[in-house]
């Protein structure tokens, strides 16, 4: 889905204002660098520069979206916008020399280009030389924006001949939106956005049935050690046929982390911060002390600690809920 400049500013603050504003001035770089965790927005950012040069009914920064130059570099159509993407593993020296062969002809619209290099990190040392003197003789009317992950993989002398603005993890709430915007239910949004600030990732698990099965499984452990009930016979026939691998316990144990947590909130009076807000009812029905909350909280994250020492897994489980049982 298309974002506007104001969408992106709310995402990227500081990088959203640097660019709208030079746009403004029409004071735009002849070369960024936009750096920072997958799925904060520097593609969409990527795009929408490309957009506010190209737009032919611009209005201040923002462009319309609507117009064929818009619609166009949405689809990746547009024949002055030129991205650039690793082929297998890398991005190769022939890549970047096809980018200047298409940048030294003559537009037959726009004498204006833009190229966007994904994953920049990944350039060959060849590329990387060749991309380096096509920026060390930028033309007047030639945009490129480099898009990495790993900027400490860039050589210096590229990183010297571009601004670079750093994009940071997506606030959760915003990450929240984002992931409604995007069809996921609130409750799985709200958990997603705890377990990571990536808005691929939070997407990728608000996807899989997986997920929605293993908070589900959270909910139910939470109700069956609240009722005293036998929470090791449901970990024995539940949880460990569906957390079956490391990372997946993992996970599991992260958010059996954020619901004890919530029990925490409820008490304190802060239920804004609650993650389960669809499970109140039963968060608000589990009378534990304070004391026994701050032990669970403790004696999970010691679980954690032993998945990664390689202890077995069914036994890491089965220890852990016997602990949560005694308080």
């Amino acid at each position: 889905m298309a974002k506007t400049w104001e969408q992106l500013r709310m995402m990227q603050p500081i990088a959203g204002k640097m660019l709208t504003n030079s746009i403004v001035k029409q004071r735009l770089s002849h070369a960024y660098l936009l750096e920072g965790p997958k799925g904060t927005g520097k593609l969409e950012t990527a795009l929408q520069i490309a957009k506010s040069v190209f737009c032919s009914q611009r209005e201040g920064f923002e462009p319309c979206l609507a117009c064929n130059n818009c619609r166009r570099i949405e689809s990746g159509n547009h024949p002055n916008v030129y991205i650039v993407k690793p082929d297998g593993l890398s991005i190769k020296k022939q890549q970047i020399q096809d980018l200047q062969e298409e940048f030294s002809k003559t537009g037959l619209e726009s004498n204006k280009k833009v190229y966007i290099i994904e994953h920049a990190e990944r350039m060959t040392a060849n590329a990387a030389n060749t991309l380096l003197k096509f920026l060390e003789e930028p033309k007047s009317e030639t945009t490129a924006v480099l898009l990495t992950e790993q900027i400490q993989q860039i050589l210096d002398t590229i990183l010297s001949r571009c601004q670079i603005l750093t994009f940071l993890p997506l606030q959760k709430n915003l990450l929240i939106e984002q992931l409604k915007e995007r069809g996921a239910p609130l409750s799985l949004a709200s958990t997603a956005a705890q377990l990571t600030n990536n808005l691929e990732e939070a997407l990728s698990f608000c996807d899989e049935e997986w997920f929605a099965q293993a908070r589900t499984l959270v909910i139910k452990l939470c109700e069956a050690l609240g009722k005293e009930t036998s929470s090791l016979f449901f970990v024995q026939e539940k949880w460990i046929k569906h957390f079956a691998e490391k990372e997946q316990l993992q996970m599991g144990l992260d958010m059996l982390l954020l619901i004890y947590k919530d029990l925490l909130y409820v008490q304190l009076g802060e239920r804004e911060k609650v993650v389960f807000q669809d499970q109140r009812a039963l968060l608000e029905s589990l009378s534990y002390s304070q004391k026994r909350m701050i032990s669970a909280l403790s004696y999970i994250l010691e679980a954690k600690n032993k998945l990664n020492a390689n202890v077995s897994l069914p036994l890491v489980l089965e220890q852990l809920v016997l602990r949560l049982q005694e308080g």
